[in-house]
């Protein structure tokens, strides 16, 4: 925050975010009389329309600041103003941080929705239980302090949700049962290609009561999409899963782009289009109750490029694709 110098008599709104690019400039952008520019949408569009229409940037103009002005190292965004806003938390995966999901998060915050994640346990060893804990800070401060320089951004304490991708969706699980236990608000959860963590998530979610979106990639030859079985099984709530059949479970994380000529998980778009769609239109569902959005939290809708999971044929293997060693190494966390 180059242009406000820090003082202690200063509020934490007056800091805390600094405008991005506008979407204005962005090609893709959903202009603002179509769909999902409020919360209370009059016409359900066709749920193939609704995907086209989520996986781009919505009508909102994103602001993004540093969670380090209220104590904690992290990322928020946040639409230019709006207040009783939702918000989700979002733990980033093994040996990544917020930087890896800021298309993500400025994404999520076009739509209405804040976004924070924090930049912390991103070592060789993190701890789930720590970066869960984490998770829950960062809800507090979104639920509690005024954002903006004018503090003309605030989040409804109801509305808020957990998220997280591979080890951060580990964590996020850890935080709601957490949360849960202790008898916060959490309105729902999003387990994105999640990764074991210590203790096993699907061992605390039979507790959890919040309803959740378990995104997979299709096969069960590395942990991380046997993970996503697991955890749907165990779910105490209301549990949606979804298969992405084109997806590869680190294609989620920016700034890959190159990585793949040296072996490693390169960044997909095709994924990130894919995942910021149903995240978005399932969190809009959710947080907000507008039904529009609904089609992201039904069992048997089929949506373009991911394929609903019903509860009772879990036990069965999901549809195989070929994986590579590296992925399977990669899920060993």
């Amino acid at each position: 925050m180059a242009d406000v110098s820090h003082n202690s008599t200063h509020s934490l709104q007056e800091y805390l975010l600094t405008p991005a690019r506008p979407l204005a400039d962005n090609p893709r952008r959903v202009p603002a009389a179509g769909v999902g520019t409020g919360y209370r949408s009059r016409v359900a569009p066709k749920p193939k329309n609704l995907v086209r229409n989520l996986s781009r940037r919505g009508p909102h103009r994103v602001l993004r600041g540093d969670l380090a002005f209220a104590g904690l190292p992290g990322v928020v965004c946040t639409p230019e103003s709006g207040l009783g806003l939702p918000a989700v938390a979002f733990g980033h995966g093994w040996l990544n941080g917020p930087q890896h999901y800021l298309e993500t998060l400025a994404h999520l915050a076009s739509w209405g929705i804040v976004a924070a994640a924090p930049a912390t346990q991103r070592g060789l060893l993190p701890s789930a239980r720590e970066l869960a804990a984490d998770l829950t800070a960062t809800l507090d401060i979104c639920a509690s302090v005024r954002l903006g320089r004018d503090g003309n951004i605030s989040v409804h304490p109801s509305r808020l949700a957990l998220a997280g991708h591979g080890f951060g969706a580990g964590a996020a699980v850890l935080a709601a049962s957490e949360r849960t236990a202790a008898g916060g608000t959490l309105a729902a959860v999003a387990a994105l290609f999640p990764a074991p963590v210590d203790p096993p998530a699907e061992g605390i979610a039979p507790g959890i009561t919040a309803p959740a979106l378990i995104v997979a990639a299709p096969g069960t030859d590395t942990l991380a999409a046997a993970d996503a079985v697991a955890l749907a099984q165990s779910w105490g709530g209301e549990a949606r899963t979804r298969v992405l059949p084109a997806a590869t479970e680190e294609g989620l994380v920016e700034g890959r782009r190159w990585a793949g000529f040296l072996g490693l998980p390169a960044s997909e778009r095709k994924t990130q289009l894919a995942v910021r769609a149903l995240l978005t239109g399932y969190l809009l569902h959710q947080l907000t109750g507008d039904k529009a959005y609904a089609v992201f939290a039904d069992a048997e809708t089929e949506l373009a490029g991911s394929l609903p999971v019903a509860q009772e044929s879990l036990a069965e293997p999901l549809e195989q694709k070929p994986t590579g060693l590296v992925r399977t190494v990669l899920s060993l966390r």
